[in-house]
């Protein structure tokens, strides 16, 4: 993925677009050039949570609310038979071509649902919430679960070899 900062002018709906593909860059940035034993380097006991954990987990993330909330898709949990969206966060056997092909389909299929939305304004039920949500507030959640989970990257990565920076 390319990572190339939001636009500085533009509608909202490319403004959201824009910075949802900056932060999916910047945790694929965050794991460039390690090893798979790196990348599944844990924080510290008792977590387990590691660079390509988040990747699994962000993975769940896109299929959860691009798939199964918008596009109502009847579909399983990646890396889960009893819908734990934490198990993605335990890659201790994941290799980095399972969780990026993985995430990257699913990045894949969200930016199809997207694109094919007629406006930000279209809404879909969220069982968890019990009320119907936008693509709008889709995209800001997604924005904002990968700014939190960038700043554990920056932690995890700094923690493998010192690179710093976002």
């Amino acid at each position: 993925m390319e990572r190339i900062g939001p636009p500085l002018t533009g509608d909202e709906r490319e403004t959201l677009r824009a910075f949802l593909d900056y932060h999916r860059a910047t945790l694929a940035w965050k794991c460039e050039g390690l090893t798979d034993e790196e990348l599944r380097r844990p924080s510290m006991p008792p977590s387990t949570l590691s660079l390509l954990g988040l990747v699994r987990h962000m993975g769940e993330v896109e299929r959860h609310w691009f798939r199964r909330t918008l596009n109502g898709e009847d579909l399983p949990h990646l890396w889960s038979d009893t819908h734990d969206f934490q198990a993605a966060y335990d890659a201790s056997g994941a290799t980095r071509e399972e969780a990026f092909t993985a995430w990257e389909a699913e990045v894949a299929h969200a930016r199809r649902i997207e694109a094919a939305a007629e406006s930000l304004d279209v809404t879909a039920y969220v069982a968890s919430w019990k009320e119907e949500a936008s693509l709008r507030l889709v995209m800001l959640h997604l924005i904002h679960e990968y700014a939190r989970h960038n700043g554990h990257a920056d932690f995890l990565r700094q923690a493998v070899d010192g690179a710093t920076g976002a």
